[in-house]
């Protein structure tokens, strides 16, 4: 099976697709000798690829879950120093969130080095559930929740909410707390599904992802995805 050259180089654990390709561009990549400056040059797992002199060879694949604290990056690195979901993982490897929380939201993240794991979890149509709970500065009201089960549209698209279930209201405190579970991805989606109707949410905690929960890790805690968890995932793409 071949890919893109940007991609290998990606899937290799060297680079992001997009530094692969300004390296390619660059003139810093070079397939079974010669070098190749051509975005989109397909190659095969028998091509030897060498970028900046070294050759690259295939990395054991690595699958973290993380439970993410609040004010940390979801990214590799931050331009501002700020602590990132990257730096509270014990590995020498280059890994990657799949997907992102928000600076101000916690729970469950998960990262690695396997681009067509993180592929398969983040395209659309493989609906993977995700679960959150949401602190809201108001009490929910119950029209409201029949409106959020029907969908609702945020930015021109429908966003269908697979479950929906109010697990506290604080009276006094005039706040309540909602789980809600959906397929979307979208930044800030959460927070943008009940801002619409008049909410602001407080603090938001994603306590699972797909089959995944939180567990018994602590905040900043982690542990790596078992060989049954990662073939799941592939299951689920194929039912």
């Amino acid at each position: 099976m071949d890919e893109k050259l940007q991609k290998r180089i990606a899937n290799l654990g060297y680079c992001s697709r997009r530094k692969a390709e300004e390296l390619i561009q660059l003139g810093k990549v070079k397939v079974n000798g010669i070098k190749v400056d051509k975005i989109g040059t397909r190659v095969n797992l028998n091509d030897i690829i060498n970028v900046n002199g070294k050759n690259l060879f295939a990395r054991p694949k690595l699958y973290f879950l993380l439970n993410k604290p609040r004010n940390v990056i979801s990214s590799v690195q931050d331009p501002q120093n700020r602590k990132t979901v990257v730096d509270l993982i014990n590995t020498n490897e280059r890994i990657y969130p799949i997907g992102r929380l928000d600076y101000d939201t916690t729970g469950l993240i998960l990262l690695t080095n396997d681009g067509t794991f993180a592929n398969l979890l983040m395209h659309p149509k493989n609906l993977i559930e995700k679960t959150y709970v949401a602190k809201l500065n108001k009490i929910f009201n119950i029209d409201d929740y029949y409106l959020l089960k029907k969908g609702i549209v945020i930015n021109n698209k429908k966003v269908n909410i697979k479950k929906l279930k109010i697990r506290k209201k604080d009276e006094l405190k005039n706040t309540s707390m909602v789980e809600i579970t959906i397929f979307e991805g979208r930044n800030h989606i959460v927070k943008n599904i009940f801002k619409s109707l008049g909410y602001d949410v407080l603090k938001l905690k994603r306590v699972k992802y797909g089959f995944l929960t939180l567990e018994n890790l602590k905040s900043g805690e982690y542990r790596k995805l078992s060989k049954y968890e990662v073939e799941q995932f592939y299951h689920l793409n194929k039912s």
